[in-house]
């Protein structure tokens, strides 16, 4: 399975990324979590200490690294044709839910002077991971469909959009998912998060649905995963299990009984 989690910052996309992730990794697959979010938070979630997560350093910053692969020693000219597979095997981390992590980040600006080779970097290495690999993929992505070209969405399974009971919330859903149809992403649907009762299920589910957007599912508020948060400390380490990650791991059964899109 090829999955990209997306949606507005602050939604909980990055805890129903990990719970995704998380889940796979216990029902036996081999599993890639990949961080491509500006503000990386995938590390945290699965586990890592706080001090293990901040020697992640992304490789969208990874300056040696984007110089040895696109560097033709000719000032303003880079390859863009060139192997990533040792990029995974060098760079992925195992963490304490299971799955491996790989922090991509993203590129900031362009006052780096190396934004075109880092962005092809980023470009070669999600095809790689997308198409080439044969473990399950989940991308906890920013805001949008930035990662995704045309030759590699067709290859993705599903993309989840995650929103809350918020007005800018589902309307920046209803965005990215036109969007992700000009990519021609096979599924495509919304997962809401935080939900407090059946109002919030309806008022979601109608706003969305006006949009073509269905939901795959409802993720219940849940006091303990703020509290984990508030705490630093990952939810999916908590006993007794949170609601909300019994929820999520209910999603990922729905989608593993899914065909895959043609």
């Amino acid at each position: 399975m090829k999955l990209a989690v997306s949606g507005k910052g602050g939604v909980g996309k990055t805890f129903i990324a990990a719970c995704i992730a998380s889940s796979l990794a216990r029902q036996g697959f081999k599993v890639l979590a990949i961080d491509a979010d500006p503000s990386p938070n995938l590390a945290l979630m699965l586990g890592l200490s706080p001090g293990e997560a901040a020697k992640l350093k992304p490789l969208s910053e990874d300056r040696e690294l984007i110089q040895r692969k696109t560097s033709t020693g000719y000032p303003g000219v880079y390859r863009l044709d060139f192997t990533v597979d040792d990029v995974v095997e060098g760079f992925a981390v195992p963490t304490p839910a299971g799955p491996s992590l790989l922090v991509m980040g993203t590129v900031k600006a362009a006052d780096s002077g190396c934004t075109c080779p880092a962005n092809a970097l980023l470009r070669v290495l999600t095809r790689h991971l997308v198409v080439d690999r044969g473990e399950a993929v989940v991308m906890d992505m920013e805001a949008g469909v930035e990662h995704l070209g045309r030759g590699t969405a067709k290859h993705v399974d599903h993309m989840l959009i995650v929103v809350e009971p918020s007005q800018r919330s589902l309307s920046t859903a209803l965005r990215i998912y036109e969007l992700a149809r000009a990519l021609r992403i096979p599924s495509v649907k919304a997962v809401a998060n935080k939900v407090a009762g059946p109002r919030d299920e309806e008022s979601i589910a109608s706003y969305l649905g006006s949009g073509g957007l269905e939901v795959l599912g409802f993720v219940p508020f849940d006091e303990a995963v703020a509290e984990a948060d508030k705490r630093g400390v990952s939810p999916l380490s908590l006993e007794p299990k949170p609601r909300a990650v019994e929820a999520v791991e209910a999603l990922v059964d729905a989608l593993l009984a899914q065909p895959r899109a043609a």
